[in-house]
């Protein structure tokens, strides 16, 4: 006969593999730690967001600064944050571009909003926060520079 084959008194078991019942109970616990582990992630990448937001426009505003030494005042509204790369047509003292790349969006792919002059000081760069709309609580906050 073949060794690899078990039979009848040889000694040799067969694997049984696991029960249904084994599996419903592995199920549950990941469930359980699925349900306990994602909203804390969750939550992290929401305030990551925040921070970007805060650490961008915080740059804005030194582009923003390094502007008005040039030329003397901040871009006005209509010229917004896009002065920052190209140059106004009545701008004779532009020495830009004064990013390295385009004006970013926000963390949420959202414009940044400027104002000039602003509400809460000289000039103002905020994002409207998660929910894209003014006001708002937690996430859904505006992030400016004031």
């Amino acid at each position: 006969m073949f060794p690899f084959i078990a039979t009848p008194g040889s000694g040799l078991s067969r694997n049984r593999g696991f029960t249904l019942l084994e599996l419903l109970v592995v199920l549950v616990i990941l469930g359980l730690l699925a349900g306990y582990v994602a909203p804390k992630y969750f939550a992290q990448i929401g305030k990551s967001e925040v921070k970007t937001a805060k650490a961008q426009i915080v740059a804005l505003e030194k582009a923003l600064d390094q502007y008005r030494i040039d030329t003397g005042h901040y871009p006005n509204t209509e010229q917004g944050l896009a002065a920052l790369n190209a140059k106004p047509a009545d701008e004779p003292h532009w020495e830009g571009p004064y990013l390295k790349k385009a004006v970013p969006n926000d963390p949420w792919g959202k414009p940044y909003q400027y104002k000039m002059p602003g509400e809460h000081g000289e000039v103002d760069i905020f994002s409207f926060g998660r929910d894209g709309t003014s006001g708002g609580s937690g996430e859904d906050a505006d992030i400016g520079n004031w």
